[in-house]
């Protein structure tokens, strides 16, 4: 039986594709979060009224 029917891709490809992507996501996870705390620090956009 063909492995590749649909997708082109063997399990292992798909895998190693998969497992990078994520990796690149936690990367862009972890650096927004790190923005937002940064900006947070500087400037409170919740809780700090209007006008402030």
């Amino acid at each position: 039986m063909n492995e590749r029917i649909g997708t082109h891709l063997t399990p292992e490809e798909a895998q190693e594709i998969h497992k990078g992507f994520m990796g690149t996501f936690a990367l862009y996870t972890v650096i927004a979060l790190v923005a937002h705390a940064l900006m947070w620090a500087y400037k409170p956009w919740i809780g700090a009224g209007f006008g402030q």
